[in-house]
């Protein structure tokens, strides 16, 4: 199964307030337990939200709003992609995880969806467009 771990933004990390080098050092042992143990695909930090913009979509019409956006507690600041056997395994290797911010923070769960949770709609030529774009990512 895979899982976006969602480090949530707090109002330092939006003000660019950037990790301590214990925090770092703290993050790059734990980064190097999940590459050991197969569970780490992926994982980057995000810049504040005020160097980011949003498109909104209605209908054919699209809008570009540039941040920062006002909603601290709805925004990321960091992520990891895990492939783990269970949500409970996740969730261990979450609590393992050290405090992201110098303050309080919150780390957010969320399954990745796999082409069979997609049913009939995800037709065989779907499912092989699919695969044909992974295997051109993996290989770029």
């Amino acid at each position: 199964m895979r899982f976006m771990v969602i480090v949530k933004a707090t109002a330092d990390s939006e003000a660019g307030v950037m990790p301590s080098e214990e925090l770092l050092a703290a993050m790059g042992k734990y980064n190097e337990e999940l590459v050991a143990a197969g569970v780490m695909k992926a994982g980057e930090g995000l810049h504040p939200s005020s160097k980011g913009a949003r498109v909104r979509f209605s209908g054919a019409n699209r809008s570009v709003i540039d941040g920062p956006f006002a909603e601290t507690k709805e925004l990321i600041a960091g992520f990891w992609l895990w492939e783990v056997a269970s949500l409970h395994e996740c969730i261990e290797w979450v609590k393992r995880c050290p405090n992201p911010m110098p303050g309080d923070s919150e780390i957010e769960i969320r399954q990745i969806f796999s082409a069979e949770d997609f049913g009939e709609e995800f037709t065989p030529e779907l499912r092989e467009q699919e695969e044909r774009l992974r295997a051109r990512m993996a290989a770029e």
